[in-house]
């Protein structure tokens, strides 16, 4: 039984995961349960769980883990805090006279409101929510401004400052840590937070800039689905009111957001330093604009709670999962595989990984993923020699065109659970296609011109 329990209790999970169950459950509830029948069939040594105590203490006592509880926290804060409408609303005056105006406001203010939050859910329901109705009231292609939304909602799993690139970054480390000493090398070089903050940096603000290029494009090519904004509703632009309700609506948030990410970046403080800033910041910018009380405060407690403990659970779930995976040696099998000359080496086996990962991004979350399969196959990959920080980034990217993907991507159902009846699934589904040809066609660029992600930090932090 033991040479085929790993693909076994692989398949097990993932049948199980499609039941609906929690996920976190389903991980740790597999895993017992083939650790349980091993130690029946002597196929497995029960001393493997007498790590499992050591490895939760870990996970509480991470201090780059720690950020994430804050970071969440900041996002919900600033989400309630009615940036996003304010933002629209100047934005959508100031870029009015192209064609697509009101679409490239929409694509800049997704993605600032994706790195504040990091969550794709988050981004992509309260850009629905504002941002659809406004775009075809003025007569916008439902198509496009579905496109629109969804992909400037992903933007936040590759903008830092975000929660997902925290966790990525911690097991990534943890991957190029275990990879380092496999190869004899007892004194490793760290990877850290801020390493792949500075990483996904270019290639966020290259994605970004795509999207608004093409949106550039369709005015230019097909007006009738971008019109420009309503002469009337641009005349005070110029007005010095209009500069200072600009001022009011974009400064603060980016001072924030700079103020974190650059004191990551340049190593004034730690990732959860930083997040702690940031959230006393987001609750000060939520005070001067009269948007924050006693029962703000209430709800973005509870959201933030709720957030939290999805996250952490799936992280136990997935370390009781892994523990027993390598008990009946599933890494082995998994190193074997991905290794042997049948995969194509380095290249064959890395696009492997990617389709997989692509794969499991229809039916799993990316902290499901991140926590389940990278700490399995980042070791190995790493080991074959690729950089941890372009390996994170190209992961965090693949992901990201996942969830856009249909008929499964994640942005696309939460965009379907707040668009007006009128807005058919096809329509949202024609709407991404563009953009899902823009991200691929950026990973391909990462592939072949790795410096992207490898400069800044080789220039900033001295690495490679």
């Amino acid at each position: 039984m033991s040479e085929f329990a790993p693909l076994a209790m692989f398949l097990c999970t993932f049948a199980v995961l499609l039941s609906g169950f929690p996920v976190a459950f389903c991980l740790a509830g597999t895993a017992l349960g083939f650790a349980g029948l091993g130690v029946l069939t002597g196929d497995f040594d029960a001393a493997f769980l007498s790590a499992l105590p050591s490895r939760i203490y870990g996970i509480m006592s991470n201090e780059t883990l720690m950020a994430v509880p804050l970071f969440v926290f900041m996002g919900v804060v600033l989400e309630r805090s009615k940036i996003a409408e304010d933002l629209l609303e100047t934005m959508a005056q100031l870029c009015g006279s192209l064609g697509g105006g009101l679409g490239i406001s929409v694509c800049l203010v997704g993605g600032l409101l994706a790195a504040s939050t990091g969550i794709v859910g988050a981004t992509v329901v309260t850009m629905g929510l504002i941002s659809l109705p406004a775009m075809l009231k003025r007569a916008y292609s439902p198509a496009v401004s579905t496109g629109i939304i969804c992909a400037s909602g992903t933007l936040g799993q590759i903008i830092p400052p975000s929660i997902v690139l925290v966790i990525l970054g911690d097991v990534v480390s943890s991957a190029y840590q275990q990879a380092q000493l496999k190869m004899g090398n007892f004194a490793p070089v760290s990877v850290s937070v801020g390493d792949l903050f500075m990483g996904a940096l270019v290639p966020g603000v290259v994605l970004m800039g795509l999207y608004i290029l093409y949106i550039i494009g369709l005015g230019l090519l097909k007006p009738s689905t971008v019109p420009a904004v309503p002469d009337e509703e641009r005349a005070q632009i110029l007005s010095a009111a209009f500069f200072r309700r600009l001022g009011a609506a974009l400064v603060p948030p980016l001072v924030l957001i700079c103020g974190v990410l650059g004191s990551i970046l340049f190593g004034v403080a730690t990732p959860t330093e930083a997040a702690s800033v940031g959230a006393v910041g987001a609750m000060l910018l939520s005070l001067a604009k009269g948007h924050f009380n006693r029962a703000t405060l209430k709800e973005v407690m509870r959201t933030t709670t709720e957030i939290n403990a999805m996250v952490f659970i799936i992280l136990i779930g997935a370390s009781v999962f892994s523990l027993v995976f390598r008990g009946y040696g599933g890494d082995e099998v998994v190193e074997a595989f991905l290794t042997h000359e049948a995969t194509g080496g380095v290249l064959g086996s890395f696009a492997l990984v990617m389709a997989v990962m692509f794969l499991l991004g229809f039916f799993l979350d990316f902290f499901e993923i991140i926590f389940v399969v990278v700490p399995i196959v980042g070791p190995i990959l790493l080991t074959m020699g690729l950089d941890p920080v372009w390996l994170g980034v190209m992961i965090a990217l693949n992901l990201q065109t996942s969830f856009l993907t249909p008929p499964f991507g994640f942005s696309l159902f939460y965009l379907r659970g707040v668009a007006p009846p009128e807005i058919s699934t096809p329509q949202i589904y024609q709407g991404v296609v563009p953009f899902i040809a823009i991200q691929v066609l950026l990973l391909v660029g990462l592939w072949f011109v790795p410096e992207l992600a490898t400069y800044l930090p080789a220039k900033v932090f001295g690495r490679g």
